[in-house]
């Protein structure tokens, strides 16, 4: 256990409890719904009768009813259990990737993606919290920083797996969906629900959500909630564009922005790691959450203007040490926030807003790109709108920061009588 606190601090005991492990083995399949299938898109054009332009639908399928689907699960969640509903994602999410296996036709695999993709959005949000349920102050921070490093893990390694297994044959990567049910098998046995988080809410739907609607209309609230979503705005759009900035800026080659895209998925990975040693050393939040959004901002901004690709690798580092920090600490933040009533609801409203975030700024982007293109060239016009993504992203978080830090804090007394201290609530 010694190299463990040596690593990750006094919180890494929390690696030996069942219950966490069995919530970082879940939060393990969920990255692959994305991961798996960028590694192989190209190869599926063929066997499920796809064209180079249409077979992109695969990844919106997934991603797209997530959108809805991760504020339903938690408004379910807070009704019937995290446990319920975590399991029955699991089961769902495994059962359907798993069988696109078993088709060559394109529109059943594209519906089998939509369920999939529904499914996604009972597993993050509830995995999340789950933690906050279990785990109070500087054990939760850490606990939402270790889940945020099994994703970087997760989502390093897997398109590695896919791209061996679609060598072999090309249904093969779409068996790692599989083990989603095995581990749902897991959960259903070994995992114990806090008594005090299962079935909190049993007012009425309209009820459940006019409290919600409150609690989120809170101006602290609100704002960790917008925050969370521009948290995610910048690393999106490093994503979306890596390789063109990569190829045509700098002059490398695509296998240079795999591993420069590698090493901001390590860097985000080390740093949500440590979530729980940086929660410890300042009395508030803060301050490595203002360092952490202008490292986003910033790191985004040495990349584009990067001389070569040793500095942009840099830049790169910079970004996703702060990507780390930023989500494991509003996250931890949403959950300590709100009642236990409501928290998974809440989750999943700001998860929801992180997966619109998503799906908008490479949309915004492009549009902007095409727009300048034919006035500043390419790279004029890609650095403009990065400057744009990265102020927007980087100091916006900054000012909800501030405007949250300013703001009455909110007291989960009054909304559950049953809710303990609300931990880290200092922004």
């Amino acid at each position: 256990m010694e190299p463990l606190r040596t690593l990750f601090g006094e919180e890494a005991t929390l690696l030996r409890e069942t219950d966490f492990q069995l919530l970082l083995l879940a939060n393990l399949t969920a990255p692959l719904g994305v991961a798996v299938m960028a590694a192989i898109l190209e190869s599926l054009i063929d066997p499920l009768g796809a064209t180079p332009g249409n077979i992109g639908l695969m990844m919106s399928a997934f991603t797209a009813p997530a959108i809805v689907m991760i504020v339903v699960a938690g408004v379910l969640a807070d009704r019937i259990g995290r446990k319920r509903v975590l399991v029955y994602s699991l089961l769902l999410f495994g059962t359907t990737g798993a069988a696109i296996a078993f088709t060559t036709d394109f529109e059943v695999a594209l519906v089998l993606r939509v369920v999939q993709g529904t499914a996604w959005g009972g597993l993050i949000p509830i995995i999340i919290t789950s933690i906050g349920d279990l785990y109070d102050g500087t054990t939760e921070a850490a606990g939402q920083g270790f889940r945020f490093t099994g994703s970087g893990v997760s989502s390093a390694l897997s398109p590695v797996a896919a791209g061996v297994l679609v060598a072999i044959a090309w249904q093969f990567p779409f068996l790692l969906y599989a083990l989603a049910i095995p581990i749902a098998a897991l959960v259903h046995r070994y995992f114990t629900e806090p008594s005090d988080a299962v079935g909190k809410s049993s007012q009425s739907a309209r009820a459940y959500a006019s409290e919600m609607l409150s609690l989120v209309r809170r101006r602290r609230v609100l704002m960790f909630v917008v925050a969370r979503a521009l948290g995610t705005m910048v690393w999106i759009a490093f994503l979306t564009y890596n390789s063109l900035i990569v190829v045509r800026l700098l002059g490398g080659t695509s296998v240079q922005a795999g591993v420069l895209a590698g090493i901001g998925s390590v860097c985000f990975a080390t740093a949500a790691s440590q979530a729980g040693r940086i929660t410890s050393v300042y009395d508030s939040r803060l301050v490595p959450l203002i360092v952490a959004n202008l490292s986003l901002g910033g790191g985004f901004l040495v990349v584009l203007y990067a001389p070569g690709l040793a500095v942009a690798a840099v830049g790169i580092a910079t970004l996703g040490l702060g990507f780390g920090v930023v989500l494991s600490l509003y996250r931890s933040l949403l959950t300590g926030v709100a009642p236990e009533s409501l928290r998974a609801g809440l989750v999943s409203v700001a998860e929801s807003g992180g997966r619109v975030m998503d799906t908008a700024t490479p949309l915004a982007m492009g549009a902007l790109i095409t727009f300048l293109t034919p006035t500043l060239g390419f790279t004029g016009a890609i650095r403009l709108a990065g400057i744009g993504t990265a102020v927007v992203g980087g100091l916006g978080g900054v000012a909800c920061l501030l405007v949250a830090s300013r703001s009455p804090p909110v007291d989960a007394e009054a909304w559950d009588d049953e809710a303990s201290s609300v931990p880290g609530d200092d922004a």
